[in-house]
Protein backbone atom coordinates (compact mmCIF):
# COMPACT_ATOMS: atom_id res chain seq x y z
CA UNK A 1 0.00 0.00 0.00
CA UNK A 2 1.44 3.39 -0.96
CA UNK A 3 1.50 6.53 1.24
CA UNK A 4 -1.92 7.68 0.09
CA UNK A 5 -2.82 4.24 -1.16
CA UNK A 6 -3.39 5.43 -4.71
CA UNK A 7 -3.30 2.80 -7.40
CA UNK A 8 -1.12 5.14 -9.47
CA UNK A 9 2.27 6.20 -8.11
CA UNK A 10 2.36 9.20 -10.46
CA UNK A 11 -1.04 10.29 -9.23
CA UNK A 12 0.13 9.98 -5.63
CA UNK A 13 3.28 12.02 -6.24
CA UNK A 14 1.23 14.75 -7.92
CA UNK A 15 -1.29 14.80 -5.05
CA UNK A 16 1.48 14.88 -2.48
CA UNK A 17 3.18 17.85 -4.16
CA UNK A 18 -0.11 19.72 -4.33
CA UNK A 19 -0.86 18.92 -0.69
CA UNK A 20 2.50 20.20 0.54
CA UNK A 21 2.11 23.32 -1.61
CA UNK A 22 -1.35 23.86 -0.14
CA UNK A 23 -0.30 23.62 3.50
CA UNK A 24 2.66 25.87 2.86
CA UNK A 25 0.35 28.43 1.26
CA UNK A 26 -2.07 28.25 4.20
CA UNK A 27 0.68 29.06 6.65
CA UNK A 28 2.80 31.44 4.56
CA UNK A 29 1.02 34.72 5.33
CA UNK A 30 1.06 34.42 9.15
CA UNK A 31 4.66 33.27 9.13
CA UNK A 32 5.80 36.14 6.95
CA UNK A 33 3.97 38.67 9.09
CA UNK A 34 5.79 37.40 12.16
CA UNK A 35 9.22 38.02 10.56
CA UNK A 36 11.23 36.54 13.39
CA UNK A 37 14.93 37.44 13.17
CA UNK A 38 15.81 33.74 13.56
CA UNK A 39 14.08 31.11 11.43
CA UNK A 40 13.78 27.67 13.07
CA UNK A 41 15.79 25.00 11.28
CA UNK A 42 12.95 22.51 10.85
CA UNK A 43 13.39 19.58 8.49
CA UNK A 44 9.63 18.94 8.21
CA UNK A 45 7.27 21.33 6.42
CA UNK A 46 6.62 24.36 8.62
CA UNK A 47 2.87 25.11 8.78
CA UNK A 48 3.00 27.49 11.74
CA UNK A 49 -0.08 29.72 11.74
CA UNK A 50 -2.22 27.34 9.70
CA UNK A 51 -5.95 27.69 10.27
CA UNK A 52 -6.71 23.97 10.11
CA UNK A 53 -6.18 21.06 12.52
CA UNK A 54 -7.27 23.09 15.53
CA UNK A 55 -10.30 21.36 17.01
CA UNK A 56 -10.28 17.81 18.31
CA UNK A 57 -13.01 16.26 20.44
CA UNK A 58 -13.17 12.47 20.19
CA UNK A 59 -13.35 9.39 22.39
CA UNK A 60 -10.16 7.45 22.96
CA UNK A 61 -9.62 3.68 23.07
CA UNK A 62 -10.81 3.66 26.69
CA UNK A 63 -14.03 5.49 25.84
CA UNK A 64 -12.91 8.78 27.40
CA UNK A 65 -13.60 12.05 25.60
CA UNK A 66 -10.33 13.78 24.69
CA UNK A 67 -9.43 17.23 23.38
CA UNK A 68 -6.11 18.87 22.55
CA UNK A 69 -6.22 20.64 25.91
CA UNK A 70 -5.67 17.28 27.58
CA UNK A 71 -2.18 17.18 26.09
CA UNK A 72 -1.02 20.72 26.82
CA UNK A 73 2.64 20.75 27.76
CA UNK A 74 3.46 17.92 25.36
CA UNK A 75 4.48 17.71 21.73
CA UNK A 76 1.57 15.98 20.00
CA UNK A 77 1.94 14.00 16.78
CA UNK A 78 -1.35 13.18 15.03
CA UNK A 79 -1.83 10.84 12.10
CA UNK A 80 -4.64 8.81 10.57
CA UNK A 81 -4.87 5.12 9.76
CA UNK A 82 -6.64 1.88 10.60
CA UNK A 83 -5.69 -1.32 12.39
CA UNK A 84 -5.98 -3.61 9.35
CA UNK A 85 -3.65 -1.44 7.29
CA UNK A 86 -1.00 -3.89 6.03
CA UNK A 87 2.16 -1.78 6.06
CA UNK A 88 1.94 2.03 6.08
CA UNK A 89 0.20 2.36 9.45
CA UNK A 90 2.34 -0.13 11.38
CA UNK A 91 5.42 1.47 9.84
CA UNK A 92 4.28 4.90 11.07
CA UNK A 93 3.54 3.53 14.52
CA UNK A 94 6.94 1.84 14.73
CA UNK A 95 8.63 5.04 13.55
CA UNK A 96 6.95 7.02 16.33
CA UNK A 97 7.95 4.43 18.92
CA UNK A 98 11.54 4.88 17.72
CA UNK A 99 11.16 8.69 17.88
CA UNK A 100 10.15 8.39 21.51
CA UNK A 101 13.19 6.23 22.20
CA UNK A 102 15.50 8.71 20.48
CA UNK A 103 14.12 11.54 22.61
CA UNK A 104 15.46 9.83 25.71
CA UNK A 105 14.42 11.63 28.88
CA UNK A 106 12.27 13.97 26.75
CA UNK A 107 10.23 11.03 25.49
CA UNK A 108 7.65 11.63 28.22
CA UNK A 109 6.93 14.98 26.57
CA UNK A 110 5.75 13.27 23.37
CA UNK A 111 2.13 12.26 22.84
CA UNK A 112 1.32 10.20 19.76
CA UNK A 113 -2.31 10.16 18.62
CA UNK A 114 -3.62 7.65 16.08
CA UNK A 115 -7.05 8.50 14.62
CA UNK A 116 -8.84 5.65 12.88
CA UNK A 117 -10.47 6.16 9.49
CA UNK A 118 -12.23 2.81 9.89
CA UNK A 119 -14.57 3.11 12.90
CA UNK A 120 -16.78 0.35 11.50
CA UNK A 121 -14.16 -2.30 12.27
CA UNK A 122 -11.88 -0.49 14.72
CA UNK A 123 -13.68 -1.00 18.01
CA UNK A 124 -12.30 0.42 21.24
CA UNK A 125 -10.96 -2.98 22.43
CA UNK A 126 -9.25 -3.55 19.07
CA UNK A 127 -7.69 -0.08 19.14
CA UNK A 128 -6.53 -0.65 22.71
CA UNK A 129 -4.73 -3.86 21.73
CA UNK A 130 -3.28 -2.25 18.61
CA UNK A 131 -1.87 0.72 20.49
CA UNK A 132 -0.41 -1.48 23.23
CA UNK A 133 1.56 -3.46 20.66
CA UNK A 134 3.59 -0.33 19.84
CA UNK A 135 3.59 1.81 22.98
CA UNK A 136 1.03 1.82 25.81
CA UNK A 137 1.45 5.57 26.16
CA UNK A 138 0.13 6.24 22.67
CA UNK A 139 -3.55 7.19 22.29
CA UNK A 140 -6.05 6.02 19.67
CA UNK A 141 -9.10 8.13 18.89
CA UNK A 142 -12.23 6.75 17.27
CA UNK A 143 -14.65 9.08 15.47
CA UNK A 144 -18.18 7.84 14.98
CA UNK A 145 -19.07 7.32 11.33
CA UNK A 146 -21.01 10.58 11.23
CA UNK A 147 -18.01 12.45 12.76
CA UNK A 148 -15.31 11.05 10.50
CA UNK A 149 -15.74 13.37 7.52
CA UNK A 150 -15.69 16.47 9.72
CA UNK A 151 -12.51 15.35 11.46
CA UNK A 152 -10.87 14.52 8.13
CA UNK A 153 -11.86 17.88 6.67
CA UNK A 154 -10.49 19.68 9.72
CA UNK A 155 -7.11 18.01 9.26
CA UNK A 156 -7.28 18.20 5.46
CA UNK A 157 -6.76 14.49 5.08
CA UNK A 158 -8.15 12.13 2.46
CA UNK A 159 -9.86 8.81 3.08
CA UNK A 160 -11.90 6.46 0.94
CA UNK A 161 -13.36 3.01 1.47
CA UNK A 162 -12.24 0.54 -1.21
CA UNK A 163 -14.48 -2.54 -1.56
CA UNK A 164 -12.91 -5.99 -1.19
CA UNK A 165 -14.01 -9.47 -2.15
CA UNK A 166 -16.38 -9.60 0.83
CA UNK A 167 -18.30 -6.87 2.69
CA UNK A 168 -15.79 -6.91 5.56
CA UNK A 169 -12.56 -7.28 3.57
CA UNK A 170 -12.46 -3.70 2.29
CA UNK A 171 -9.38 -1.48 2.60
CA UNK A 172 -9.11 2.23 3.31
CA UNK A 173 -7.23 4.69 1.12
CA UNK A 174 -6.01 7.54 3.31
CA UNK A 175 -3.42 10.27 3.72
CA UNK A 176 -0.42 9.10 5.69
CA UNK A 177 1.44 12.23 6.81
CA UNK A 178 1.81 13.40 10.40
CA UNK A 179 0.89 16.71 12.00
CA UNK A 180 3.14 17.88 14.82
CA UNK A 181 1.79 20.27 17.48
CA UNK A 182 3.82 22.29 19.96
CA UNK A 183 3.34 22.23 23.72
CA UNK A 184 0.64 24.93 23.46
CA UNK A 185 -1.49 22.83 21.13
CA UNK A 186 -0.65 24.78 17.97
CA UNK A 187 -0.06 22.90 14.73
CA UNK A 188 3.52 23.63 13.64
CA UNK A 189 4.81 20.97 11.26
CA UNK A 190 3.72 18.48 8.63
CA UNK A 191 5.89 15.38 8.30
CA UNK A 192 5.30 13.32 5.13
CA UNK A 193 5.03 9.55 5.30
CA UNK A 194 8.45 7.92 5.12
CA UNK A 195 10.26 10.59 7.13
CA UNK A 196 12.80 8.78 9.29
CA UNK A 197 12.64 8.75 13.09
CA UNK A 198 15.85 10.74 13.55
CA UNK A 199 14.49 13.62 11.44
CA UNK A 200 11.21 13.75 13.35
CA UNK A 201 13.01 13.54 16.70
CA UNK A 202 15.28 16.43 15.70
CA UNK A 203 12.29 18.63 14.84
CA UNK A 204 10.59 17.73 18.11
CA UNK A 205 13.71 18.68 20.06
CA UNK A 206 13.70 22.03 18.25
CA UNK A 207 10.08 22.59 19.30
CA UNK A 208 10.86 21.57 22.88
CA UNK A 209 13.63 24.14 22.97
CA UNK A 210 10.90 26.79 22.85
CA UNK A 211 11.13 27.71 19.19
Amino acid sequence: MSPRFSSSSDHWLTCRRRFVQMIRACAAAPVLLGCSPETPAFKSTDVTGASFAKDLRLKDHHGNLRTMKDFKGKIVVVFFGYTQCPNVCPTSMSTMAEVKRLLGTQGDLLQVIFITVDPERDTQPLLKAYIASFDPGFVALRPELDELKGVADNFKIYFKKVPGSTPTSYTMDHSAGKYIFDTEGRVRLFSPYGTDAATIAADIKTLLSGT
